[in-house]
């Protein structure tokens, strides 16, 4: 077996033994390939075939990530961690609304911000 198969094949393990999450964001493919005494084209080729297969996605200067499954599920994820914040701050339901309806204002586009916010369990290291 390649590298490339290995490690694609070690990703792809970890993402379905939970090892690694949906949301947590994946090593640079330069400082993984240092880690792993593996040229950087390798590691490029197994990000773009896992890329493929819908494990990972990439957010172009953000980096590479696990994928969610579908991104109403990310969504869910996302704003349960929000209300469980909100509630900790002593916000009621209405007034966490009207923070989002500010944070996104109207007319914008779900793509129109570069900064996307990432969800991320925990850090892990390849």
């Amino acid at each position: 077996m390649t590298g490339h198969e290995q490690l694609t094949a070690c990703v792809v393990t970890a993402v379905a033994a939970g090892d690694l999450v949906p949301g947590e964001r994946l090593p640079t493919v330069r400082g993984l390939a240092e880690s792993l005494g593996l040229a950087p084209n390798t590691v490029a080729r197994s990000y773009r075939d896992l890329e493929r297969s819908g494990v990972i996605e990439t957010r172009g200067r953000s980096g590479s990530f696990v994928a969610y499954p579908d991104r109403s599920h990310a969504l869910r994820a996302l704003a349960t961690r929000f209300v469980a914040q909100a509630r900790d701050m002593g916000a009621d339901r209405e007034s966490a609304l009207a923070a989002v309806a500010h944070a996104w204002p109207a007319g914008q586009s779900a793509g129109a911000d570069s900064s996307d916010v990432v969800i991320r369990d925990r850090t892990s290291s390849m």
